[in-house]
């Protein structure tokens, strides 16, 4: 099974930006494409962001969208999720997963074949 390496996580003002990048080590993307979620204390594991692997289209959540951006970079094989304006409610684990088997599901974490260990992003009030 291939590693997903995730990076970029950390402490930011509200309003501030960050940026996470996902990288399958060992081999390219397989499937259809890449996705985020992240899941905050108590509350549920939910869809952030997904792009199809060959970075042609794009799907946000609601709560996200105009302030993330989802991108590919097919030569470094990597992914990454530009985070701004943040907000204290994105304060989560933040999770890559890969290998997108069904094209029509970018928002069902049960789609991915290969997950990342989770970054934390806080974002301070």
């Amino acid at each position: 099974q291939v590693q997903v390496v995730e990076s970029g996580g950390g402490l930011v003002q509200a309003g501030g930006s960050l940026r996470l990048s996902c990288r399958a080590s060992g081999r390219t993307f397989i499937g259809y494409g890449v996705g985020w979620f992240r899941q905050a204390p108590g509350k549920e594991f939910e869809f952030v962001a997904g792009i199809s692997r060959k970075g042609g289209s794009s799907y946000y959540a609601d709560s996200v969208k105009g302030r993330f951006t989802i991108s590919s970079d097919n030569a470094k094989n990597t992914v990454y999720l530009q985070m701004n304006s943040l907000k204290p409610e994105d304060t989560a684990v933040y999770y890559c997963a890969t290998d997108l088997m069904d094209s029509s599901d970018y928002d069902d974490p049960t789609d991915y074949n290969s997950w990342g260990q989770g970054t934390q992003v806080s974002v301070s009030s």
